[in-house]
């Protein structure tokens, strides 16, 4: 493929990991006036989600808000609205009675701006179920927590002005908000609460990353009105998330670097990409680099300095999607004769789209009310691709921000009878197939498949939407045969601009 292919599926892959936006959905016209349609107790109007793709057509949809308690143990305190889109199936003669509901990642990001690049995966699963997206709270049009105050770019580099930076955030935020009350608890009793409002007596749960958390926790607590759970790149509800991503991390990119080392073409070309990235990492911690590169967005030539910071978090986004990361040896080895361009420009790129799809606020209430007893510094991680920067730095934050409060069963694993479809990528860097493995052994009904040569969130990889269909159809997991999966190939790595050796 040519560079601008490249960049072309570059930017469009970084648009799926981050989600993409809603269009306004506006008051409806008076000929829309007929077409308002009621689910349960609320009434919806149309609306559009925009795609993420190219002259991709946007997904039409139903959209409208419940007003909820911001604290439920308050009597009169503040509302906030849930922003939510329906999308009724296309069987409208005799639809199901359970419809799915999407759980966005992150934590962070909002279902129903995501929800349209997983739209084509649905498609099966729509013709006879429709389709609930709910903003989490302070998410997408949720209250949101978008903290604006300068200097997001550098609160994972060093603790003490990721400090400064979330104090600043605070500040920002508090006065419109009470941080302690946006975490997936809450959410979950949102989500009770939006069941009830439809009118649904059981659904069908499906999240992905972050999202299944809420899944499991959902479940957990309203097992009767749960008829099927889909994990895709799951955490285990036992686990806290502070201190996994440095180890994880180093674990994919050694699998996936092994597939350089397989190919003799590479090998010759590349050498040993992570001893290289070890060099390039220890060279810019001790002497950070200017570098001109073009903009992305602007394509005008820039000048800044590019640090082991720039560099680590490039590699971690592009791990998740081995698709991509199949770039990354020829990255790394421009790096290490001391050409940053390219990858600079790619770095700034991808931050820049995670930047606008994630909440911030919203994260650092989940992450600190649920996972700061975990964010401990370890030796063992001192010499990988992360270090113990990012926990050193999560730890500072939390310190500050309004904790909510964990529920004492919430690290409880998720058992019961409840048919449960695990799903998870050979080369997912942050929640590795091991913990599908944890998570369904306490399911009698579950099925757990781990896709070869896959990263994160692989709902869309080779036959997987129709078995997923089958699975939603059926409610039992164990029954899919999923010998098609076996179809599913490595992607070589590149040894140019041009693609991989054939």
């Amino acid at each position: 493929m040519t560079t601008r292919t490249l960049m072309l599926a570059l930017a469009i892959s970084a648009t799926l990991l981050a989600g993409c936006k809603q269009q306004a959905a506006g008051s409806p016209a008076a000929g829309d006036a007929a077409r308002l349609r009621s689910l349960g107790s609320l009434q919806f109007k149309p609306c559009s989600l925009a795609s993420p793709l190219p002259n991709g057509k946007p997904l039409d949809a139903q959209c409208t808000t419940l007003a909820v308690p911001e604290d439920r143990s308050r009597q009169g305190g503040r509302k906030i609205d849930l922003n939510i889109a329906w999308i009724p199936p296309r069987n409208t003669s005799d639809p199901a009675a359970d419809p799915v509901f999407f759980l966005a990642g992150g934590p962070g990001q909002a279902a129903v701006a995501t929800f349209p690049a997983m739209a084509p995966v649905f498609k099966d699963v729509m013709k006879d179920r429709g389709v609930v997206l709910v903003d989490q709270r302070g998410t997408g049009k949720s209250h949101p927590l978008n903290c604006k105050s300068a200097g997001s770019e550098q609160n994972g580099s060093d603790p003490a002005a990721a400090r400064a930076w979330i104090e600043a955030c605070i500040a920002e935020l508090s006065p419109r908000a009470d941080l302690r009350r946006y975490t997936t608890t809450d959410a979950v009793a949102d989500l009770e609460a939006v069941r009830k409002a439809i009118g649904a007596d059981r659904i069908n749960l499906m999240g992905v990353s972050y999202g299944t958390r809420m899944a499991q926790q959902y479940a957990l607590r309203h097992p009767q009105h749960v008829r099927t759970v889909t994990l895709d790149s799951p955490v285990p509800n036992t686990l806290g998330l502070g201190n996994i991503f440095a180890g994880n991390l180093d674990s994919a990119l050694q699998a996936q670097f092994a597939l350089c080392k397989e190919s003799p073409t590479c090998k010759q070309r590349m050498g040993d990409p992570r001893a290289e990235l070890q060099s390039v990492l220890a060279r810019l911690r001790a002497n950070p680099v200017p570098v001109t590169y073009r903009d992305g967005s602007t394509g005008e030539e820039v000048t800044e300095t590019i640090t082991a910071d720039h560099v680590a978090g490039l590699v971690r986004m592009y791990a998740y999607m081995p698709a991509v990361g199949a770039l990354l040896p020829q990255l790394i080895r421009e790096a290490s004769q001391g050409r940053y361009a390219n990858l600079m420009a790619l770095a700034k790129m991808m931050q820049g789209d995670l930047e606008e799809s994630m909440s911030m606020g919203m994260q650092m209430s989940v992450i600190c009310t649920e996972d700061a007893a975990s964010m401990v510094v370890r030796a063992e991680d001192a010499d990988t691709v992360l270090g113990n920067r990012m926990v050193e730095s999560m730890a500072s934050m939390c310190q500050a921000w309004p904790k909510g409060d964990k529920p004492a069963d919430f690290n409880t694993a998720l058992e019961g009878d409840l048919p449960v479809l695990v799903l998870t990528g050979e080369f997912d860097p942050v929640t590795p197939p091991k913990y599908g493995e944890e998570i369904a052994k306490s399911l009698p009904k579950s099925r757990w498949l781990d896709l070869k040569g896959q990263g994160h969130s692989v709902l869309g990889a080779g036959c997987m939407p129709k078995l997923f269909a089958q699975f939603i159809e059926k409610a039992d997991a164990r029954a899919l045969d999923a010998k098609c999966l076996d179809k599913l190939a490595y992607v070589p790595p590149f040894t140019s601009y041009n693609g991989w050796e054939p």
